[in-house]
């Protein structure tokens, strides 16, 4: 709107003065043909004939160079009104100038209002020159005058013309091409300056040779030709030469990687190569945008159906993909009234759009390369759901706080778990479960004081770095207000809630770091929960159990480089054949001073300490190690090991499984990874991508300790398992209590029903064997069959085997050919024991 109505005023204020010099120019011919009518003695009637033709060649021949929407003519018009003023009294060189100066723009067409300025112009310039030189040196037309006065006269008559010229002519092209007063008066000066210079040259020495001998010049006419072609072919490769230099310098400007940048640089720059009024860039990315220029500014930049109003008559040109393809865009050269732009034009524009389409792609690549890269690390860095912290930004900048030299106070972890978290999840569902993580996230952060850091370290547990402490006591003051902002209700699935929460406190140790000042938190938050406590704070001397374990901590990097771990394998039984279809790798430390040691006193350890990879790698080998010791033995069997769910958070876990398989050359089949009763993380959905890898890959994933815990009926469906373990407290259980007998009775449906292999644990006595077998059960595995032991033990009992049959560890339960009454359960369940054969090779 702003546009429009500064254009309307442009467009009103030339027109105003357009017709204020037609009307002086209008009263000066009056006069002059007033003058001629009174007193007609002119004895050389030819003469006006032949000034008014020479003023419509010199008016119409030159250079014509376009700014904007208005062009400029670069003629002799100057010469032929010295001249004119010369051989001619004033009234009658002021009409020859008026009908020679008109007469060609009628004939081609022009504008009126252009016919009417330039044709004011020339009269009114003329008419001051010829008062100007009489006042000075008297009449110029007359024998009395001579011919040193005339050339005096002509040279302030040219003088004269330079400056009224600018002075009429700058305002009105300043108005018609939008551009400014300055940009019009200095912006060829130079070239005006030496064309004049010529045109009087010329007209001098016309006017000299025609006192002298008037046939002469007709070669100064030549002359005049002869330099009119020189200025107009240096005139035109100069403005060619300008035209590619400043393309290049355009297009060099546009190598930039953001893309506004790249816009304002197009439609600010791009102004002295095509002259336009406007010059705007249209993009489809992003959903569209578009950017306007208008001189040295630009006016618009936004959405495209809320662009102002712009100069109605435009050129256009699309802006192309890679290679030619579809259009990604469009530029526009937009002007004031009609232009046609000279073939050079056209083809700079073309050059330009190109070299625009690039900088635009490059421009739009970069920035999707930035916000991927900018994804990527905010991914590595912050949880996905709550866009906290993760625990490995906590780490990381937990340390650098911890070893800035600073003297602003203490540093304390609170860590924060939510109470009864699951019963949110299993009776209102994940989405729930999702919409309380994120308000506790939020409330937590809101809650921080600035220079805290806060972070969700997995499931349900959050710490927050408590920074800037006065005292150790503040701590706590700060803590119970984190957790007092929990305990308003919460709304999820549009019912409210109330989740209680404990949290656990540790001021930052002199050593040790953020891992040490993490663990002693989750102690303290243990404590707290044991105790059935709101907060505790870290004491050392309750730390007795958590003392060994770090002492065995320091143990750790020493057990793996000294391959102190070593696996063993425990048997799984066909229970009706006893032949063995599997192993189960358990892992024990041979410490050198605290002996034999089972995971449940070192796998804690392992996982708080970081080296959890490097362990599960360890174990995985050595598994692997027994799979091909057995293959080379005969035994073709698959081999189980245990899976701790931290490896899970691992996205990178199952490209190590397979490069360890792939080592080995070990088929996919032949491991079976066991999933612990812990698999709360299963909720997460890295441990979901990480489990469905594994499956894709061939592994064999088996769900342990079925019916305990987490691992229950509704992680199956959603759980990409083909074996269910029922847990041992079961098995044991069954003879003497209903409930454990109906647990391994649905526990063996359930697999009969998915097509899963089901597995016994702890499998003690003949009677648990029979009864299971009974039930539809198809494998089991405990001291019944044997206890764990060395692969090259398992060996040498497999090729030993039981009652002269290799390979089997236990006597059939009934004799080949035998007719064996089965319960009805075991009737309907022949499906289970199916799944058997494909463990076997």
């Amino acid at each position: 709107m702003v546009a429009a109505t500064t254009s309307h005023r442009a467009d009103q204020l030339l027109k105003q003065l357009v017709s204020l010099f037609t009307l002086a120019a209008s009263a000066i011919l009056i006069w002059a043909g007033l003058t001629i009518f009174q007193k007609s003695d002119l004895s050389e009637w030819w003469l006006p004939i032949l000034v008014t033709v020479m003023i419509a060649f010199t008016s119409d021949v030159g250079v014509a160079i376009r700014i904007r929407s208005a062009v400029i003519s670069y003629t002799w018009s100057e010469t032929g009104i010295l001249l004119t003023i010369a051989f001619l009294p004033p009234e009658w060189a002021l009409v020859c100038l008026a009908v020679g100066t008109a007469l060609p723009k009628i004939w081609r067409r022009i504008r009126p209002d252009k016919i009417a300025f330039n044709t004011a112009k020339a009269v009114l310039t003329a008419g001051g020159a010829l008062l100007l030189t009489t006042l000075v040196f008297g009449p110029l037309h007359g024998e009395q005058l001579t011919t040193g006065r005339q050339l005096g006269a002509l040279v302030l008559a040219a003088v004269f013309l330079l400056v009224a010229d600018d002075l009429m002519a700058m305002p009105v092209l300043a108005l018609a091409t939008r551009g400014t007063l300055r940009q019009m008066v200095f912006g060829d000066w130079p070239i005006r300056l030496l064309t004049l210079v010529i045109k009087v040259g010329v007209a001098l020495a016309a006017a000299v040779t025609w006192r002298i001998d008037p046939p002469w010049t007709v070669i100064v006419g030549a002359v005049a030709v002869i330099v009119q072609l020189i200025y107009h072919t240096r005139m035109r490769h100069r403005e060619e030469r300008l035209a590619w230099q400043r393309l290049a310098t355009v297009t060099e400007t546009l190598n930039e990687t953001d893309l506004t940048l790249v816009l304002h640089t197009a439609v600010l720059r791009a102004e002295p190569l095509f002259s336009a009024d406007e010059i705007e860039v249209e993009i489809d990315a992003g959903g569209g945008r578009l950017v306007r220029g208008r001189g040295e500014t630009v006016v618009f930049d936004g959405d495209p159906a809320g662009a102002p109003g712009a100069e109605r008559q435009q050129v256009a040109v699309p802006l192309r993909g890679a290679g030619g393809g579809g259009e990604i865009g469009v530029l526009r050269l937009r002007f004031h009234s009609e232009v046609r732009l000279s073939e050079r034009e056209q083809y700079t524009l073309r050059t330009f759009a190109s070299a625009l389409s690039t900088a635009v792609r490059n421009a739009t690549a970069y920035q999707e390369l930035m916000s991927v890269a900018a994804s990527h690390a905010q991914e590595a860095t912050h949880d996905q759901l709550t866009g906290l912290l993760n625990r490995r930004a906590l780490l990381d900048r937990g340390a650098r706080h911890l070893q800035a030299p600073r003297h602003d106070g203490l540093t304390a972890m609170l860590l924060v778990d939510l109470n009864h978290f699951k019963e949110v999840n299993d009776t209102l569902g994940h989405t729930a479960g999702d919409q309380v993580l994120t308000e506790v996230a939020r409330r937590l952060d809101a809650a921080a004081h600035p220079g805290d850091i806060v972070a969700r370290l997995g499931g349900d547990e959050f710490a927050v770095l408590l920074c800037g402490l006065s005292a150790p006591a503040v701590a706590g003051h700060r803590a119970e207000a984190l957790l007092d902002t929990l305990h308003h209700p919460f709304t999820a699935e549009g019912m409210q809630l109330r989740v209680e929460a404990s949290g656990g406190i540790a001021i930052a140790p002199g050593r040790g770091g953020m891992t040490e000042l993490l663990r002693r938190a989750d102690v303290a938050m243990y404590q707290a929960k044991r105790g059935g406590e709101r907060i505790e704070t870290y004491s050392r001397g309750r730390d007795t159990a958590d003392i060994a374990r770090l002492a065995l901590g320091g143990d750790l990097t020493r057990a793996v480089e000294e391959e102190e771990f070593v696996v063993n394998l425990q048997p799984i039984l066909d229970l009706g054949t006893g032949e063995v279809v599997a192993a189960e790798a358990l892992s024990r430390w041979h410490h050198p001073v605290r002996g034999h040691l089972d995971p449940l006193r070192f796998l804690e350890t392992v996982e708080r300490s970081g080296l959890l990879p490097v362990f599960t790698d360890t174990v995985l080998e050595k598994s692997l190690d027994a799979v091909t010791a057995l293959r080379q033995a005969g035994f073709d069997l698959p081999v189980a090991i245990n899976v701790s769910p931290r490896s899970l958070l691992d996205p990178g876990f199952p490209a190590l499984v397979a490069a360890r398989l792939a080592t080995h050359n070990v088929p996919a089949d032949r491991l079976v990874l066991e999933l612990t009763e812990t698999l709360a993380l299963s909720q997460l959905a890295v441990v979901d991508r990480v489990l469905h890898e594994l499956r894709d890959a061939g592994v064999r994933l088996a769900l342990d300790d079925f019916g305990t815990g987490y691992s229950s009926l509704s992680a199956v469906p959603r759980i990409p398992v083909q074996e269910i373990k029922i847990d041992r407290r079961f098995v044991a259980g069954m003879e003497e209590s209903p409930e454990a007998a109906a647990v391994v009775r649905a526990t063996v449906e359930l697999g009969r029903s998915l097509d899963l292999l089901v597995v016994a644990e702890g499998v003690e006595s003949a009677a648990q064997r029979k009864r299971l077998w009974e039930l539809g059960c198809g494998a089991g595995q405990g001291h019944l069959f044997a206890r764990s032991m060395p692969v090259d033990a398992l060996v040498t009992a497999l090729l030993r085997g039981s009652g002269e049959r290799p390979g089997h560890l236990a006597p059939s339960l009934h004799d080949t050919g035998a007719v064996v009454r089965l319960s009805a359960t075991r009737r309907g369940n022949g499906r289970a024991g199916s799944r058997l054969p494909h463990l076997r090779a």
